[in-house]
């Protein structure tokens, strides 16, 4: 025997309407599980090397050793303009980058890592790559290459969907 649910509101009762469940929806479960990797992560350059999440992402992007303008590591990093423009200035200040002129564009600067943010850089990769180890160790090999190719999949329908709309 199933019972319906009902919301009483003043005079008329009627049946409150299929929800969503938190926990069994998606997209919020790859939140979740993005933000307690995100802090495993954290964890390691947040600590000694001090630096926040956006400016981690602005190292890691110009760890490349390519130079690139403001907007370029924005873009790549998926930060917003002024989440991008503040962990710049402060890796500035900080002397961890460096502007240049752009030769193709006198307008546009283009940032590179300096000697200490390369070495912070080389510092920081080996313990963020044994950290990841560390989490992908539950599973075994073909469980990896199902989540790469899980993840492409699912990166490649968002866009789509993005793209009809």
């Amino acid at each position: 025997m199933t019972t319906k649910k009902t919301l009483s509101t003043g005079s008329s009762t009627r049946p409150i309407p299929q929800g969503l469940t938190l926990d069994s929806f998606f997209p919020y479960q790859l939140t979740q599980l993005q933000a307690v990797i995100s802090d495993c992560i954290a964890d390691i350059y947040t600590g000694k090397f001090d630096l926040t999440r956006h400016e981690w992402r602005v190292l890691a992007i110009l760890g490349s050793g390519i130079e690139m303008s403001a907007k370029q590591i924005g873009l790549l990093s998926n930060l917003e303009k002024m989440q991008a423009s503040r962990a710049i200035s402060k890796m500035l200040t900080e002397r961890l980058v460096v502007k240049t002129t752009d030769i193709n564009d006198k307008r546009s600067a283009l940032l590179k890592l300096t000697p200490r943010g390369l070495s912070v850089y080389q510092q920081l990769v080996p313990m963020v790559l044994a950290r990841e180890e560390e989490l992908l160790s539950v599973l075994d090999q073909d469980e990896k290459q199902l989540l790469t190719q899980t993840m492409s999949k699912l990166s490649l329908q968002s866009q789509s969907i993005l793209n009809n709309q």
